[in-house]
This record gives C-alpha cells, sequence and structure tokens, in this order.
C-alpha cells in the first residue's frame, strides 16, 4: 500500500474524529445552558433546510434559481402535510405520489 494514502487516511480519520470526540470529552458530566440546548435543537433543521433548499429552487445548465419548477410546487402541500400530520412515512408517500403525478401531468 502507498504510504501516503495511509498517511491522508489517518489525516482524514482524525480530522473527522476529533471534532466528534472533543464535546463528548470535555461536555461529558456538565449541564448546558437551556438556551444552548435549544440552539442545538436547531442544528438538525438547519442542516435539513441547506440541503433541500438549492435542490428545490436551483435548475438548468447553468445554475438559476427557479421558485416555480416541478420540485418546488410539489413541495410546498408536502410540507404542508408534514406540519399537519408530523408522520414522516405519510409525508414521504405523499411527496413521491405528488412528483409522480406531476410528472405524468405536468411534466
Amino acid at each position: 500500500m502507498n504510504p501516503e494514502l495511509v498517511v491522508i487516511i489517518l489525516g482524514m480519520s482524525a480530522v473527522s474524529f476529533v471534532p466528534r470526540f472533543a464535546p463528548l470529552f470535555f461536555l461529558s458530566g456538565k449541564s448546558l445552558p437551556a438556551w444552548f440546548r435549544e440552539w442545538l435543537d436547531l442544528i438538525p433543521v438547519a442542516i435539513l433546510s441547506a440541503l433541500l433548499l438549492p435542490a428545490l429552487v436551483v435548475s438548468g445548465e447553468p445554475a438559476r434559481v427557479d421558485w416555480f419548477n416541478l420540485k418546488s410546487l410539489v413541495a410546498i402541500p408536502t410540507l404542508a402535510f408534514a406540519l399537519k400530520t408530523r408522520s414522516l412515512g405519510g409525508t414521504i408517500i405523499l411527496g413521491m405520489a405528488l412528483y409522480w403525478g406531476a410528472g405524468v401531468f405536468l411534466g
């Protein structure tokens, strides 16, 4: 095996491990303030939004913002359903069905 490759793999492992281990090591046994715990609860929503929004509103080559494309139009009723029912499975099934139907009838 190439020594450079081993160094790269070990470096990537360290860069991935340290940010995960450091909070566990330094914060274990300590209680966090309530405002900080509330702030931490928002991180998954922020990450999901950052991943989904470009996929919904950016299209074409070269890339351009298109607010009213097929994906974003299907996302609106799917989001409304998700907020009303809080059902992950139902939201996925409805979103897939709406996307399929929009592709067939509007596509």
